[in-house]
């Protein structure tokens, strides 16, 4: 497996157009796509983003602990948000904060990047840090040393999956959908997961995408996703 970058994480929600509203009015992102299951949004529909997708609520934290953005300029980013947003800030300057009511939590992280707002990590909870990190090795992540909170963490395309001690249950409404990295091949993808004995949850054939979605450790589905000759959003 060889995914070249991390795409997309995607979320379960009940009221999606309140997280979509915040971050187009105040994180530097924008509607790529819309339909009536999801919402796509991103700096640039070529780089890391973010999905939404509509879901019974209310949705249950789970394995997802935040995802966090690269900017240039933390402090500008800042003052982009609303005085009501209550920011905790990292030992390295970093800064989170929650989104809506259904424990969305967002970060940013300040670090040299070609695109604003472009996908730095995905922070989730697991049993056991170190064996999980390992296991994603398999799925075709690079390890990776740990950063600031000092955790396993894996790495793809230059962004991050950290593991973080703690417990992500078995929630029956999650709140997080699936990560999604992209690949040349999904074709190729759902050999090399037959040939791992990797559970395939769903193959996925889209009018701009096609993929292969995986089950993951402890149960986090894992898209890889093929990029079409017609893929021409914005």
């Amino acid at each position: 497996m060889n995914p070249s970058k991390l795409d997309h994480v995607a979320y379960w929600l009940a009221d999606r157009d309140a997280v979509a509203d915040f971050v187009t009015a105040h994180l530097g992102m924008h509607v790529i796509d819309r339909t009536d299951r999801f919402t796509l949004l991103g700096s640039n529909a070529r780089r890391g983003k973010i999905t939404l997708f509509d879901a019974e609520g209310p949705r249950e934290r789970g394995a997802l602990k935040h995802v966090a953005f690269r900017i240039s300029n933390i402090d500008a980013a800042l003052e982009e948000l609303p005085d009501d947003v209550v920011v905790e800030r990292g030992p390295d300057g970093s800064a989170y904060f929650d989104v809506g009511r259904e424990g969305v939590r967002l970060g940013l992280v300040e670090a040299e990047t070609d695109v604003e707002y472009d996908l730095d990590h995905v922070a989730l909870f697991s049993r056991d840090p170190e064996e999980t990190a390992g296991e994603y090795g398999s799925l075709g992540f690079e390890p990776a040393a740990p950063g600031s909170s000092d955790v396993p963490r894996v790495e793809v395309g230059g962004a991050f999956v950290e593991f973080h001690t703690g417990d992500p249950g078995s929630p029956e409404k999650p709140l997080l959908n699936h990560l999604a990295v992209l690949v040349d091949s999904a074709d190729e993808h759902i050999a090399a997961a037959n040939d791992l004995g990797v559970e395939i949850d769903d193959v996925v054939d889209a009018p701009n995408t096609y993929a292969v979605f995986l089950w993951g450790p402890e149960r986090v589905r894992v898209e890889y996703v093929e990029h079409k000759p017609t893929f021409s959003l914005t």
